[in-house]
């Protein structure tokens, strides 16, 4: 039997492709691996945990999972959010709850559901001039990084943990909040000028944000953890072409500023059908995949890791398409085994559900996916 390792000893071990005292696991440790609201009440109901709950995550409707939590499921990571200013006026419309961000997009949550976009500032008919004449965020305001060093501090002193830190999603996904999802991929082929300059200036705030805080928290942490999906459940949201032309090098330019700024391994996120587009993103500096979401065309574990695991680690891979909302707690072990079989041999798995689990998921499910995960993923010999 090895030597028991603590839980940073545990993640840096599997992310440097060496096989741990048994495989990490994840639960509100990145910005795509936590909770719901409703969903930790009833885990924490079933756990027999008498607290409450502070928002992660409010657009997400994720919550901070506490040390209890963590020592109880024995998890490995804590994630740490730079304190980014977002609710610039909150108000009501109906049962509507509304917020607008600092970007300028207003969001609203039904009772019970989801934040949406609901305004998109830049929709309709745009032009250049509407660019320039947008209120952009400032990047050098000092609330995207105030508190953070304390933050830091507090997260380590909760133990051995391995830190992670979550940057706010990439200029993908900021450009669609920002024009609106239909319009933004029509642009791409309709009105390219507009679409470039949309993604630059996104962009250029972006990494002048990453910068500072990389420049306070770059040397504490052991994972950046970044998300700007570019798939769809059957494939990627673009031809390889506009792919190549458009995406691929403004993500290398961000991939490229975060590794100059630490050097802990890069997290990147996107949902659905990625497969194809893998070795780019191992070219660009990926070094960590997640959610891999199984449920989607061609992602399939064991192939992914025979192919890219010598290069490439994998975090999530859970299924919560059909697995955890839907199966028996025994269905969601056999779904622990699959995952472990395929992907943490040699190390380069960190275990997690394939994003975050949503009210509905069963808690006995939520503690089988993490309970046979420690059994299970045990080195042998």
């Amino acid at each position: 039997m090895s030597e028991r390792m603590t839980s940073r000893q545990r993640v840096l071990t599997a992310l440097a492709h060496k096989e741990p005292d048994r495989v990490p696991i994840d639960l509100g440790g990145t910005l795509a691996s936590g909770i719901n609201y409703r969903a930790y009440e009833e885990l924490l109901a079933h756990l027999g945990i008498s607290e409450g709950w502070t928002w992660d995550a409010e657009r997400s409707q994720t919550v901070q999972v506490s040390e209890s939590v963590r020592r109880r499921l024995q998890l490995d990571l804590v994630g740490v959010r730079p304190p980014a200013p977002t609710a610039v006026r909150r108000w009501h419309e109906g049962n509507l709850q509304c917020w607008q961000d600092n970007w300028g997009v207003t969001w609203a949550c039904p009772p019970g559901g989801h934040y949406y976009a609901a305004h998109v500032p830049l929709a309709g008919e745009r032009t250049l001039a509407d660019l320039a004449a947008f209120p952009w965020p400032d990047p050098t305001d000092p609330m995207w990084v105030e508190g953070l060093p304390e933050l830091v501090r507090a997260a380590r002193a909760l133990g051995d943990y391995a830190l992670c830190l979550i940057l706010p999603v990439g200029f993908v996904h900021q450009a669609q909040f920002l024009r609106g999802y239909e319009a933004w991929l029509t642009d791409l082929l309709l009105n390219r000028p507009f679409a470039e300059a949309l993604m630059e200036r996104v962009l250029e705030i972006q990494l002048e944000i990453s910068r500072r805080v990389l420049a306070i928290a770059g040397d504490q942490i052991d994972v950046i953890a970044f998300g700007d999906d570019v798939a769809f459940q059957d494939g990627p949201m673009m031809s390889p072409r506009l792919y190549g032309q458009m995406i691929l090098p403004r993500h290398r330019r961000m991939f490229e500023a975060f590794h100059a700024g630490t050097a802990a391994p890069l997290f990147y996120h996107s949902c659905g059908a990625v497969a194809s587009l893998i070795p780019q993103l191992i070219d660009i500096g990926v070094d960590v995949l997640n959610p891999v979401q199984v449920s989607s065309a061609g992602m399939d574990t064991a192939r992914l890791k025979r192919e890219y695991g010598k290069r490439l680690s994998f975090w999530g891979a859970i299924d919560t398409h059909w697995a955890l909302p839907f199966g028996s707690a025994d269905d969601v072990r056999a779904e622990v085994r699959r995952r472990i079989d395929d992907l943490a041999e040699g190390g380069g798995y960190v275990l997690a559900a394939v994003h975050n689990v949503q009210h509905g998921v069963p808690p006995a499910n939520v503690t089988a996916m993490f309970d046979e995960a420690l059994r299970y993923g045990r080195r042998r010999g």
